[in-house]
Order: structure tokens, then C-alpha cells, then sequence
């Protein structure tokens, strides 16, 4: 039973062929057989036997017959919309089609650590749509691995601002974005400021880390950074960890960029302590297998390692 509905189906999708819908346009716009005669180059006879089938096979009388024109029925208006709906929708498909054979994708997924600018996205994302009205990009925010497991994963044609060695093998591209540094950071009315530098771990450790959670799903996951035994606060954003940082809620280990600005005025302080975190290489990483014409623009759109390094690892 089943497959004589498909079968029933597949032969009602089949039913009428573009060149027969073409002919109906064609009569709806001329007004008369003989006028969409002239256009498709053929014979008002053929074109009056292709309309008569169409109008058997519905059942209903799509045009009026007058002395030499023609005039849709209310049935043949609906017909001759649906028929150019369907005319433009075959036309896309064979666009479409063939540009995914030359190497154009619908979608481009980019995952981004949150070390990077969110107003340099916000800019990218509007100088995408300018030069891609077709093409769908779609952003995610990762933490640390996270970055690393989607590319990984799938989940992401495209990282930027990924951090440390790249934990995963595969036909991954890699260009440089320069280093990131680290600071070990608290609030300049913080008990540890009246402490001797570098501080001890045993100094550190009685007060809360303020985290982010890697978001990693498969790959192990990293802590921004962590003593021993002590305490965290785990937020979702660096903005949410400077905020904590303001209210002496803990102290944290921060991208330099993240806390410049407050550095500078002297709110928050950064001291010498002795688990300091190396400095990190920061890189933007594509998988070479799903190269398309859209990740070919914003590799070169993203620059070189310079302009990486100047434009997106700033707050």
C-alpha cells in the first residue's frame, strides 16, 4: 500500500513539465495563444493542444475562449502563479546546483573563543552580508577546546582566536594571530595588593578563581587557571569575569587586552605571583576539505598575522 501512495505521489509532483508551465505563462501574459505562439516559437495550434491537456488532466478550465483571446478563470489565476513560483523555484535549483558543483556552500560556520573582539565580529559579520546576500553565516562562541572541538566536530568550517597547540589532526590550515597574554589580576582594594610579590600560591589559594567553562564536548577540557584545592566561580563571558574582578569577588588569571582599560585606571591591579600562565599563540584554523569561495573570502578578508594580531585581540 505504501508504495503505490509513493508511486501516486511521484507521478502528481511529475504531472506537468516546465515546458508546459512555460506555456501557460506565456498565454496568461499574452493574452491570446497566438501571441505565446510567437514568443516560444511555435505553432497557436501546439499551443492550444498543450493548455486543453493541462485543463484534462485538472479537470478545470483554466482560460475562456473568446473570438482570438484568451482570459484566465479564477482556477487559471491561481494556476498561473503557482505555475511561475514553481518556474522560479526549478531555475534556483539548477543555480544552485551548479554552483555547489563549483564550490559555493549555502551556509559558513565560524566558531570564535571569546578572547577575541566582539565588535570586530559584529563588523565582519556586516562586511559578509555585503559581499554574500546568499550565503548564510553562522556564529558560535567557544571557551578554550571548545574552539578546537568544533572544527574537530564539524560544527565549525572556520576558528578564530583558537589558543596552545592544536589538540586534534586533520587537514587543518593554521594562520598565526601572534601571542596572547596572561595577567594574573584583582581588584585594586584586594586584601593581596598589601602582599609581598611574587605572591605564593599558598597566598592565592584562599581566595575564589574566577573561570570560564571550556566548551569542549568531546575533547579534554582546559581550566583558564586554578590552584590546588581552591575555590572557582565559573562565569559564561570575560566581560562577566571583569565585572567580578571589580566587585573583589575572587581573582583571575585574564587575556592582557580584556583588562588594559582598567588597568590603566588604576581599578583593577595585576601582581606577580608565582603559577603564572605562559604567554599563549593564538591562531585562526579552516578545514581545507570544506574550502568554499565564501571561507576564501574572509581568510582573505581576516588578513595576515599583523592585522589579525591589531584587530582582534583587542576588547
Amino acid at each position: 500500500m505504501n508504495w503505490i501512495i509513493l508511486r501516486f505521489a511521484f507521478k502528481k509532483i511529475d504531472m506537468f513539465s516546465a515546458k508546459e508551465l512555460r506555456v501557460i505563462d506565456a498565454v496568461a501574459r499574452g493574452g491570446s495563444f497566438s501571441a505565446a505562439a510567437t514568443e516560444l516559437h511555435k505553432v497557436p495550434s501546439a499551443i492550444s493542444y498543450t493548455v486543453k491537456t493541462i485543463e484534462e488532466r485538472l479537470a478545470v478550465t483554466l482560460f475562456v475562449r473568446q473570438h482570438r483571446d484568451v482570459i484566465p478563470t479564477p482556477a487559471g489565476e491561481f494556476f498561473v502563479t503557482r505555475a511561475r513560483e514553481l518556474l522560479n523555484e526549478m531555475a534556483q535549483l539548477k543555480e544552485d546546483t551548479q554552483r555547489v558543483a563549483n564550490g559555493w556552500t549555502q551556509h559558513l560556520y565560524v566558531a570564535l573563543d571569546t578572547v577575541v573582539s566582539e565588535s570586530r565580529m559584529h563588523k565582519m559579520v556586516h562586511d559578509f552580508y555585503n559581499a554574500f546576500s546568499d550565503v548564510e553565516l553562522h556564529l558560535n562562541m567557544e571557551v578554550f577546546n571548545g574552539v578546537w572541538d568544533a572544527l574537530a566536530d564539524n560544527r565549525a568550517d572556520l576558528v578564530i582566536g583558537a589558543t596552545a597547540a592544536i589538540p586534534v589532526g586533520g587537514n587543518f590550515a593554521f594562520r598565526d594571530m601572534g601571542i596572547l597574554s596572561w595577567a594574573f589580576v584583582v581588584s585594586a582594594t584586594h586584601p593581596l595588593t598589601q602582599q609581598t610579590r611574587p605572591l605564593s600560591d599558598d597566598h592565592v589559594r584562599s581566595y575564589p578563581s574566577i573561570c570560564l567553562e571550556d566548551t569542549s564536548r568531546h575533547l579534554p577540557k582546559r581550566i583558564t587557571w586554578q590552584l590546588d584545592n581552591q575555590r572557582r566561580i565559573l562565569v559564561p563571558s570575560w566581560h562577566d569575569v571583569v565585572e567580578s574582578l571589580k566587585l573583589g569577588l575572587g581573582v583571575a588569571m585574564v587575556p592582557y587586552h580584556m583588562v588594559e582599560k582598567e588597568l590603566e585606571s588604576g581599578e583593577l591591579v595585576s601582581l606577580a605571583i608565582e603559577s603564572a600562565l605562559p604567554i599563549s599563540p593564538c591562531c585562526v584554523a579552516w578545514n581545507t576539505e570544506r574550502l568554499s569561495p565564501a571561507m576564501q573570502w574572509l581568510l582573505d578578508y581576516l588578513g595576515d598575522s599583523d592585522t589579525l594580531n591589531s584587530e582582534w585581540l583587542v576588547r
